[in-house]
């Protein structure tokens, strides 16, 4: 386990170095200069050179990547220079281990940087205030989908190849086919405008929002239904088709035809031994879909205005903030690779016949 667990931590230091590098060279192939989209359009020119010097935006591209690079490693380099970028202040948190000539080796925690549009503000701190966000918004739409979809499954299953059955499966198949933004603005339009009055849903709208008289923020868990639905169709969809097919294929086992012999009814059955056995495949559907729920949120999200960290990156990509876009996909990609390390491990507790491989 330990030896697997190592290896895999491996792979995703690779995967994240990866994905942070494609990230920071598209940046530069955008159109705009991030300096005078931050001074907005009366910048003077040593306006613009200060911001580019206080970003590091002055550097070359080759060593604006290695203090990029720097800031996020846990394992830095930072010089006693001040007038260096790479200057060891408060901004950081962490201690140095050992000093080689004029720079210090320091173990810290990833350093994200500051929003380019939010001044003063790091971007751990924006990834705090709309993570928690994204992440209730993925539960409660893979609940749904679990709920429904392993229902629509099992009775497509007990009813294989009759109308009930053919039914469930148009449904999944055009909930597989449509894509999130336009159910969303369908979902939107129907039933948080055109039938508002019936459903009391809004349009738009966040997990919490301040009242008419700014007196607090307060919880509006209504705001979350559209979106969530909106955004569960598609691992609803897939959950349904597994879920009928893996349960086929286990009631066509032996020991199913056992149990039956046994006298237990088709209920007892399916709750003692087909309905476990049938949930490796879902198991894996669903660590992958809520992974990629968290990524898969941003169009959704930007529809129904939820505060979120998938509107946050559309944002930062209008504005053209590199380390929001950074830090938002780092945690995202980071977020994947554990849950795809967890599931590994769940897998085997599901099914013992199945062995991490070492």
């Amino acid at each position: 386990m330990i030896s697997y667990l190592l290896k895999k931590l491996g792979y995703a230091l690779f995967t994240l170095w990866g994905v942070v590098t494609l990230v920071f060279f598209l940046f530069y192939l955008m159109p705009g200069d991030p300096a005078q989209m931050m001074l907005g359009e009366n910048q003077t020119m040593e306006q613009v050179a200060a911001v580019q010097k206080k970003y590091g935006l002055d550097q070359t591209l080759g060593k604006q990547y290695l203090y990029f690079i720097n800031d996020l490693s846990p394992v830095s380099f930072h010089s006693d220079n001040a007038d260096d970028f790479t200057h060891w202040d408060d901004r950081y948190s962490g201690s140095s281990i050992v000093k080689l000539g004029g720079y210090h080796v320091v173990i810290k925690t990833p350093y994200l940087r500051e929003s380019f549009q939010k001044t003063g503000k790091q971007v751990s701190e924006v990834i705090g205030d709309t993570l928690p966000n994204t992440i209730v918004l993925a539960i409660a739409s893979i609940l749904i989908a679990l709920f429904i979809g392993l229902a629509l499954g099992v009775i497509s299953a007990l009813y294989r190849d009759s109308w009930i059955d053919k039914v469930i499966q148009v449904i999944s198949t055009m909930g597989m086919s449509i894509p999130s933004f336009f159910s969303a603005i369908i979902a939107a339009y129907l039933f948080g405008y055109l039938w508002h009055e019936y459903t009391g849903l809004p349009m738009s709208g966040s997990l919490y929002e301040m009242d008419d008289y700014g007196e607090g923020i307060h919880l509006q868990l209504r705001n979350l239904v559209l979106p969530a639905l909106v955004l569960g169709i598609r691992p609803l969809a897939v959950i349904t088709q597994l879920m009928r097919n893996s349960l086929l294929e286990v009631l066509s086992q032996e020991y199913i035809t056992t149990a039956y012999a046994k006298g237990l009814t088709t209920l007892q059955v399916i709750k003692r031994h087909a309905f476990k056995n049938a949930l490796n495949p879902v198991v894996t559907a669903v660590s992958g879909w809520f992974a990629s729920l968290l990524a898969g949120a941003v169009f959704v999200e930007y529809i129904f205005g939820w505060n979120g960290l998938g509107k946050e990156i559309v944002d930062a990509l209008n504005t053209k903030d590199l380390p929001v876009i950074t830090g938002a996909v780092l945690v995202i990609a980071s977020l994947f690779i554990l849950i795809n390390i967890a599931v590994d491990v769940i897998y085997i507790k599901l099914d013992p016949r199945v062995k991490l491989d070492t």
